[in-house]
């Protein structure tokens, strides 16, 4: 009896954990529906955006090539970028001006990774975006057809934070308009990884080092400036002293007046304010004038 409830407890452990230890499903989005204008989309993470099989672009007279290209997205592909965490097998392509190209894109991550366009002509492509996306390990293909002319386009993942995490290429269309900054293993980053640590440069200096490193940055530790603060704090107890005296009578001044009758009569104030610092100045100019 004890041993058959052992065996009970054993075979409901192994169908429990069963789901987690199975492998996730690799899916195959080949059935979407159309949306129009190129959009195609299913209900399980897969979705393409801009899709262009058969209109050619302005200056386009005939499909210059066909051709197919397989791009994978995943953690692993950052391996040989340090610092990145996701990233493309591939970072760069190039074809000819006019070239129709149909892209599988093949997610290898159990999280959601794209494969997108920008700066496409918007009378053909909307918002001139191409935009290939899968959640989850699968796969999903799209086509388009390139504009003429020599241009450098980035291609990316646009989750938060993955593109910025290494997940980038370019795209050259004929020589291309150079290269974009910042694409892992092709051009310079803009933003380096600053992987230094203050402490290892302490640890190989010697107590002489430290102690004259110390002294110089004593030496060169200015004492705050408190003029301005103290100019400040003074005309603040200034304003508030004759905001203090002046409160009783302008409370009895604007006792029984209305709104419209106080706002009338500080205008007013203002006015002969003005009126007067006016004829100091003129009184003043004609003076150094006389001189």
């Amino acid at each position: 009896m004890r041993m058959l409830k052992k065996l009970s407890i054993a075979a409901i452990g192994v169908a429990l954990s069963a789901p987690v230890l199975a492998e996730k499903e690799f899916e195959n989005h080949t059935v979407m529906m159309d949306h129009g204008d190129g959009h195609l989309m299913d209900m399980t993470g897969g979705m393409v955006m801009g899709q262009n099989t058969d209109t050619l672009p302005g200056g386009c007279d005939r499909i210059a090539a066909t051709k197919e290209i397989t791009v994978h997205a995943g953690h692993k592909y950052a391996k040989k970028f340090p610092g990145r965490m996701f990233a493309f097998d591939v970072q760069e392509y190039q074809f000819e001006p006019c070239t129709k190209l149909t892209v599988n894109f093949i997610n290898d991550d159990s999280v959601r990774h794209q494969w997108m366009m920008h700066g496409l002509p918007k009378y053909l492509y909307p918002k001139g975006m191409f935009h290939m996306e899968v959640t989850g390990p699968g796969k999903i293909s799209g086509t388009l057809i390139f504009p003429p002319g020599d241009k450098t386009y980035l291609v990316h993942c646009d989750i938060a934070q993955h593109m910025e995490k290494g997940m980038k290429g370019q795209l050259k269309i004929g020589k291309g308009s150079g290269d974009l900054p910042s694409i892992p293993g092709v051009s310079a980053y803009v933003i380096q990884d600053d992987y230094w640590d203050t402490r290892s440069v302490n640890d190989e200096m010697d107590d002489e080092d430290v102690a004259e490193s110390n002294a110089t940055e004593s030496a060169t530790v200015k004492e705050p400036i408190v003029e301005n603060e103290s100019l400040f704090s003074g005309i603040t107890i200034i304003g508030l002293a004759i905001g203090l005296l002046l409160a009783p009578l302008l409370a009895r001044k604007f006792k029984d007046m209305t709104a419209a009758e106080i706002v009338s009569y500080i205008f007013e104030l203002l006015q002969i304010g003005i009126t007067q610092v006016i004829k100091l100045v003129k009184g003043l100019i004609s003076l150094v004038s006389k001189k």
